[in-house]
């Protein structure tokens, strides 16, 4: 391809070189190609003293025009020449793949020109100047494209006006400083349904803004409208002066400090009534509109005359309460009492939301209904059965239907009303002396109970995702299998609760006890999480709901067979068989007799007490920032965050996966098939015997009247 001798020339080319240029004084050891006038012309392969090479156009001893050059670290550029320097448009190409192609001006990226990087994924498609990002342009920052910004860049930084994508689908439009969101703005929480329109400084919400959390709706949703913040913000926070649209209806206007109202505010309850209020950190101090002492703290100055502040969505019902208060004082109770959900009810959507999530995947919507397996578990959680009420005395008291399944669902009114039903079961006697019983029942209830445990999920049914899984594979079957025998051991056939007694019954019945699973050792995990004082009735007589009955039998398989690994000469089947020869054993026949039983809070924010999203700071690494992530919102609580919190701690091993599988396949599930069999037979044998009896003679009247036979 290259004509000419092969001979060394002694003149020097001027190169640069780096990430951005060459730069070195080089000298030709050898050349092979065309010549002219004894000097290097035309098409030819050049080699440099340390390594270098180039392949491509000469004229005049210079390399001008088309071609190659290959540093001796191997990092090419290949494109066009002007007297010995990259000019024009070429390709630059790195050791670990990276590629810049576009503009060249002296050997350095200027102009429009496109970067990428195989190795993150990043590439950069703009404007550039004197080696810098500087201009108009769009950079990827995974191979996904899910991560992006387009807009303007002033020297490798984000600055100016520009558009940022992020990979969960947020975006955020506006002005940029110094790579940080700086200026006017929005930004876009997809997925949680926030949006904040407004002022930026340093990455944050600062200056005059409006948060709003748009409230979704579909067919049979609860969810009808959206809550709004208009007003300052100072370092990401609602902070001065501001108006908070809430969902229900009524709006506060006033100061704020740290996401919450302090000073002095004006509340306006969705009838149109106007309360002028002074709050300390979102608490009412004093009513600065009436002449009157202030009402108890938390708990909005409403009257008689007022209606409703709930939106349609949280509007419950509780008549059969407020038949319990005198008639003058029922409609003042219940405006009490709602405002106290009112405002509370961000932490309260939260709490459903989460437990409505457990063991449930996300539908499109992101909207659950609560079930009352789930609300079950909530007031377990709280402990709330430690106040000396089951949740089978709970359960008639907040629900209507005579039907009753654990899988029916709850809509968030009638959430609402069970919490207050419960609360004033559980402290309507300490409370007794208070004005508004209701709204204080329910207040201490958030306080002691509700706020420092909910979403800390306790029991193996739902603590664990990888054990819910499994687990749920089989609720179904025991729930019927719960069903038959509440009907066998009830006195009422439409029954659906049992006893200790009647499960340790159960258990009997089933062959089920071994050395392993004693009656003693199953009545301690029945009244494991109980407190029992002495004016309880006997611990075998306390009454258990089906979430109760399901996780016992989950401990139970965890109990029964946590030792097959240690006995690797004892199968499964084995154990099986021995957990049926133990009918009539002392434990089993103990299970019949009497025993003895056995021996400051945090306040919820409001709805607008949670904290507007901040943004992380993007100066360590300018080219793949961190995505903002919001606070808490109003519509989704973060039960992906408390699932990941367990799937990143103590990771259950396969076994307890297989024993749970091994407890019901092999032992719990043939235990009950195997009964029913029995059982049907036995009657069957009872009916047939009944059948075939022999009639007792019947004495005729005249038999009866015959006189006694003579003597012969």
């Amino acid at each position: 391809m290259f004509g000419g001798p092969k001979q060394h020339h002694n003149s020097l080319v001027h190169w640069t070189s780096s990430a951005n240029r060459v730069c070195n004084f080089v000298n030709i050891d050898r050349y092979e190609g065309e010549t002219s006038e004894k000097q290097i012309h035309g098409e030819g392969v050049a080699s440099f003293h340390g390594g270098h090479e180039y392949k491509g156009i000469f004229s005049k001893g210079l390399m001008e025009g088309s071609g190659t050059f290959t540093q001796a670290n191997g990092v090419k550029y290949e494109g066009d020449f002007v007297c010995n320097l990259p000019m024009g448009q070429g390709t630059f190409t790195w050791l670990d793949g990276s590629t810049y192609t576009g503009e060249i001006s002296r050997g350095i990226r200027h102009g429009m020109g496109t970067y990428k990087c195989p190795r993150t994924g990043m590439s950069y498609s703009g404007q550039w100047d004197h080696g810098k990002r500087h201009g108009k342009g769009k950079v990827y920052y995974d191979e996904d494209q899910t991560s992006w910004y387009d807009g303007d860049w002033v020297v490798n930084k984000r600055e100016g006006w520009g558009e940022r994508g992020y990979p969960s689908g947020n975006t955020y439009t506006g002005e940029w400083k110094n790579n940080l969101r700086h200026g006017e703005g929005t930004m876009n929480w997809t997925k949680l349904g926030q949006q904040y329109v407004g002022s930026w400084k340093d990455g944050v919400q600062h200056g005059l803004g409006t948060h709003t959390w748009f409230l979704r709706r579909i067919d049979g949703s609860q969810y009808v409208q959206s809550n709004q913040y208009r007003g300052e913000f100072f370092e990401g926070q609602r902070h001065g002066k501001g108006i908070f649209y809430y969902a229900g209806g009524a709006i506060y206007t006033g100061e704020w400090r740290n996401n919450k109202k302090h000073g002095q505010g004006k509340l306006t309850a969705r009838s149109g009534r106007v309360f002028e209020c002074e709050f300390d950190d979102d608490l009412i101090l004093a009513s600065l509109s009436e002449d009157r002492a202030p009402p108890p703290l938390g708990v909005l100055p409403l009257s008689d005359n007022d209606s409703k502040i709930l939106g349609s969505d949280m509007a419950f019902n509780i008549q059969l309460l407020l038949n319990k208060i005198p008639q003058r004082d029922r409609e003042t109770e219940r405006m009490q009492v709602e405002s106290v959900v009112m405002s509370q009810h961000v932490e309260l959507r939260l709490i459903f939301g989460f437990y409505s999530r457990l063991g449930r995947s996300s539908p499109p919507d992101n909207i659950f209904l609560l079930s009352h397996l789930q609300f079950w578990r909530l007031l377990k959680d709280c402990n709330v059965h430690r106040h000396g009420v089951t949740l089978t005395q709970i359960d008639p008291l907040i629900r209507e239907e005579k039907t009753f399944s654990p899988f029916t669902f709850m809509p968030l009114h009638e959430f609402l009303m069970g919490l207050v039903t419960v609360a004033y079961y559980i402290y309507r006697e300490d409370l007794v002396s208070e004005k508004h019983l209701l709204a204080s029942c329910f207040s201490k209830l958030m306080t002691n109970d509700v706020l420092p445990n909910a979403r800390n999920v306790k029991g193996l049914l739902f603590s664990q995702p990888d054990v819910t899984e499994e687990a749920l594979k089989y609720l179904n079957k025991c729930w019927e299998i719960f069903q038959y025998f509440c009907r066998i051991y009830s006195t009422h056939s439409d029954e659906t609760c049992m006893t200790c007694r009647h499960l340790l019954w159960m258990f009997k019945d089933l062959r089920l006890f071994d050395q392993r699973l004693t009656t003693t050792t199953l009545l301690q995990l029945l009244i494991a999480e109980n407190c029992l004082s002495d004016n309880w009735p006997s611990r075998v007589e306390l009454e258990i709901v089906f979430l109760e009955f399901f996780e016992v039998l989950l401990d139970c398989a965890e109990f029964k067979f946590q030792q097959v690994s240690d006995e690797p000469e004892e199968t499964v089947d084995q154990i099986a068989t021995d957990s049926q020869i133990t009918e009539n054993s002392p434990e089993a026949e103990e299970a019949t007799g009497e025993e003895e039983p056995e021996a400051a809070a945090q306040h919820v924010q409001e709805e607008e007490n949670a904290t507007v999203p901040k943004m992380e700071s993007e100066e360590e690494k300018p080219e793949e920032p961190e995505e903002p992530q919001p606070a808490e919102d109003f519509l989704e609580d973060h039960s992906e965050e408390k699932m990941s919190k367990h799937e990143s701690g103590d990771h259950q091993e396969p076994s307890t996966i297989l024993i749970i599988q091994q407890f019901f396949t092999h032992c719990f599930f043939p235990a009950v098939e195997h009964h029913i069999l029995v059982t049907r037979e036995m009657e069957k044998l009872a009916e047939e015997a009944q059948n075939t009896k022999e009639p007792e003679p019947i004495i005729s009247v005249c038999e009866d009247q015959q006189p006694e036979p003579e003597d012969t």
